[in-house]
């Protein structure tokens, strides 16, 4: 792909829009926010959309790193990003979700997780909270093993397997995900508690043990059908996802 001069006028632009993060390894390039409506159960609600870059070179020079991304194919990656909404700042109580990217059940409407049930549920609880943000991790896909592979632990998982087995059949560890980054974005955009919606105390974790102070957590489970009972059983079972009382299969 040729690349080509940044016009200025839209270097102008942008340089009030991107902040530096800096990292162990780099630096993150967070850009936003941007004003996003989003049809959310029938209604419009609009939220402040940024996404993220990760790179490992560290400069206030946007405008070299802008010129980069013509001759950087980045559709061939994925970027993350977050949805944040209200004054989430600056309010006294926010609630968030880190959720991971799942291709199946978020774009397609997969019965056999339960992942775009929480997505959809995780917005209307943040908006109905208030104020709060969704980081949506786009490295993530299949508990960090991506899509192709996850493709072949669905059919292992076709022929007896369940998730921790088919993933560590295919040479992977149960969970890989790394949190790292999205605890970047979240310093940068609040320095109050924070209330995680999630049922995987490891995601607790991750944020207790970067320094973060989280007032509460708040469970998500729901759309439990025959297509995905052993998959959420494995979460509890072997996974160790909290079980919360009247909220999980065989309740």
């Amino acid at each position: 792909m040729k690349q080509t001069k940044l016009d200025s006028k839209a270097l102008s632009i942008l340089e009030n829009k991107i902040q530096l993060i800096k990292t162990e390894k780099g630096a993150l390039y967070l850009v936003g926010p941007i004003r996003l409506p989003v049809n959310l159960f029938g209604e419009t609600v609009v939220f402040k959309w940024y996404c993220w870059l990760n790179c490992s070179e560290v400069t206030e020079d946007f405008e070299r790193i802008i010129e980069k991304l013509s001759s950087v194919n980045l559709a061939e990656f994925q970027q993350s990003s977050v949805l944040v909404f209200g004054d989430f700042e600056y309010a006294d109580d926010a609630i968030i979700r880190l959720h991971s990217i799942c291709h199946t059940g978020d774009i397609f409407g997969s019965k056999r997780c339960d992942c775009g049930f929480q997505l959809k549920q995780s917005m209307k609880m943040i908006v109905d909270h208030g104020n709060g943000a969704l980081f949506y991790l786009a490295n993530h896909e299949g508990r960090g093993i991506g899509l192709f592979s996850k493709a072949m632990a669905y059919i292992l998982q076709e022929n007896g397997y369940d998730t921790v087995d088919a993933n560590q059949a295919l040479g992977f560890v149960d969970d890989s995900r790394n949190y790292s980054d999205a605890i970047q974005v979240l310093k940068a955009l609040r320095k109050k508690p924070v209330t995680l919606i999630t049922n995987n105390p490891k995601k607790l974790n991750a944020l207790k043990n970067a320094g973060l102070p989280v007032s509460e957590r708040k469970p998500l489970w729901g759309d439990v059908s025959e297509f995905n009972e052993k998959y959420l059983e494995t979460k509890i079972n072997r996974s160790g996802h909290i079980k919360d009382q009247g909220t999980c299969p065989n309740d």
